[in-house]
Order: C-alpha cells, then structure tokens, then sequence
C-alpha cells in the first residue's frame, strides 16, 4: 500500500475552506494555558470543518509563533474571535438555541459513546484549563455534560486529544 502525497489529498484551499459549508459544530476554550493546545485545536477544527473557535479568558490569540507551530495555517481558515469572559459568550450562544456541551467530568454527565445529537442542532462544545477544567460557572450553564470514558489509571486527557476525540464523534454521528 502506497502512501499518499499531499497533493494527492484534494484538500480545499483557504478560499475555499471560507465558503465551505461547515459542521454545526462551535468551539469555545475557557483559559486553555498551553499554545500548543490553541493550535492543536485550530488544526482539529479545520479537519472537520468547525463552524468557530471562541477564545476565553487567559486563552492566547494569534498570531503567535507557539500557536502557528501547531495550528500549520489553520488560524487563517478557521473563523475565530476572542471573548475576555466564557460565561459571556455560553449566555449569547445559548440566546441563539445553540445547545452548550461541556466536556467534563462532573455528576450525571452523559457519557460521549452515549450521546446522541439532536438532528438540526448546533453545539457548541467548551474545553477547559489543563488544571482546573471546565470553570464551575460554566458547567452550571451548560446544557450537557459530556465525559470521555476512560479505563486507565491517568484522570484525564490532554485537553487537544480530548478536543480531537469529541470533535470526530460528533461529527461522525452528525454527518456520516
């Protein structure tokens, strides 16, 4: 089996990444620390053709180098915006009946292999600090709670795999 060179991949272009229809999906990083996480997550969101990112509180913007190394141009294709206070940004979304997911570990959530997303809905899904998570405030807002089922010894997941995980199964039982 022969591996495929990149410019065997038919992958759009920045143009036409703009005008492409995108996944009803919007994802909001509440005071993520780590640059490289940003641009993870920009990278994740291109893949799958997020709708946007919204950046909150400590989280860093672009342009910036640690960010750029990452996110390899995905900055300039993925619509984002920065929103000082996450809670600002869950009550706008949430005016517009976009359904809020925080993924998190928290009493009662749902289980990711176990949720079903409703046809029609955009969900916007909020990724929390290395250390602290998902802020209460905010979970206390959310819609859901979403966790990622885990069997090791470890507590959690980086917050770019997690992002990479809960992105490819909603968008696989959105779209596919």
């Amino acid at each position: 089996m022969r591996k495929l060179k990149n410019s065997e991949l038919d992958r759009l272009n920045v143009d036409e990444f703009k005008e492409a229809s995108k996944t009803p999906i919007i994802i909001i990083l509440d005071n993520i620390r780590s640059l490289n996480n940003i641009g993870s997550v920009f990278r994740t969101s291109d893949a799958f053709l997020v709708e946007k990112i919204y950046l909150c509180g400590i989280t860093a913007t672009p342009p910036h180098n640690d960010i750029r190394k990452t996110a390899l141009g995905s900055t300039e294709t993925v619509d984002w915006e920065y929103v000082e206070h996450t809670l600002d940004i869950v009550d706008t979304l949430k005016s517009k009946n976009i359904k809020i997911m925080s993924i998190e570990q928290a009493e009662s959530a749902t289980m990711l292999n176990e949720f079903q997303p409703e046809p029609n809905q955009k969900y916007a899904l909020v990724f929390g600090n290395e250390v602290k998570g998902v802020a209460q405030d905010v979970v206390d807002a959310s819609d859901v709670v979403i966790e990622i089922p885990q069997f090791g010894t470890k507590h959690s997941l980086n917050i770019s795999v997690s992002c990479g995980v809960v992105v490819w199964d909603l968008f696989s039982k959105i779209t596919i």
